[in-house]
C-alpha cells in the first residue's frame, strides 16, 4: 500500500510540472488561448491526450503491481517489469506520456507545445539510453539483457503472419 502512495505522489508531481505546468508556461508564452469551438482537431486531440494519460496510468499501475516500486528514478521497481505494458515496447510510459503532450499541442494547435513534446521525447530518449539502460543493466543483468533482445526501445515489433 506504501508503495501506491510514493507513485501516486512521485506522478503527481512529475504530471503536474512536465506535463500541465511547463505546456501552461508554452501556451502562456506563446499567446494560445482555448479554443473558440470543439471541432474536429480538438476531438483529436482529446482522443490522442486520454489514451496517452491510459497508457501512462497503465504502466503506473503495473510498476506498482508487478516492479514493487514506482515511476521515480530514486524510487524504481524492485523487479524487473515485462508484463502490461512493458510487453510491446520498453518505454511505454514516455510514450504515452508524450502521446497526451501531443494531443493538448493538436487539442490547442499549438506548435510551440508541439515542439516542447518534441523536446520531451528527445530528453527521455538520451535519459534512457544514458541513465535508464545502464542502471537497468546493472540491476537486473541476464534477464534485462534477454528483454533487450526480445522488445525494442519504442517501437514494437510486428510479426508477419504465416
Amino acid at each position: 500500500m506504501f508503495v501506491a502512495f510514493r507513485a501516486i505522489t512521485y506522478s503527481a508531481l512529475f504530471i503536474g510540472f512536465l506535463l500541465i505546468y511547463l505546456p501552461t508556461r508554452v501556451l502562456s508564452w506563446s499567446g494560445i488561448r482555448g479554443p473558440a469551438a470543439i471541432e474536429g482537431p480538438q476531438i483529436v486531440g482529446m482522443i490522442a491526450g486520454g489514451v496517452g494519460a491510459a497508457i501512462a496510468l497503465w504502466c503506473i499501475y503495473t510498476f506498482v503491481r508487478i516492479g514493487k516500486g514506482t515511476p521515480a528514478p530514486f524510487d524504481p521497481p524492485r523487479r524487473l517489469v515485462i508484463r502490461g505494458p512493458y510487453r510491446f515496447v520498453r518505454n511505454p510510459m514516455y510514450i504515452g506520456a508524450a502521446l497526451a503532450l501531443a494531443g493538448v499541442a493538436v487539442f490547442y494547435g499549438s506548435v510551440s507545445l508541439l515542439g516542447y513534446s518534441c523536446a520531451f521525447l528527445l530528453a527521455a530518449h538520451v535519459f534512457v539510453m544514458f541513465y535508464e539502460e545502464p542502471r537497468l543493466q546493472s540491476t537486473f543483468g541476464p534477464d534485462y539483457a534477454e528483454y533487450r533482445r526480445r522488445v525494442r526501445r519504442w517501437w514494437p515489433r510486428v510479426q508477419a503472419a504465416r
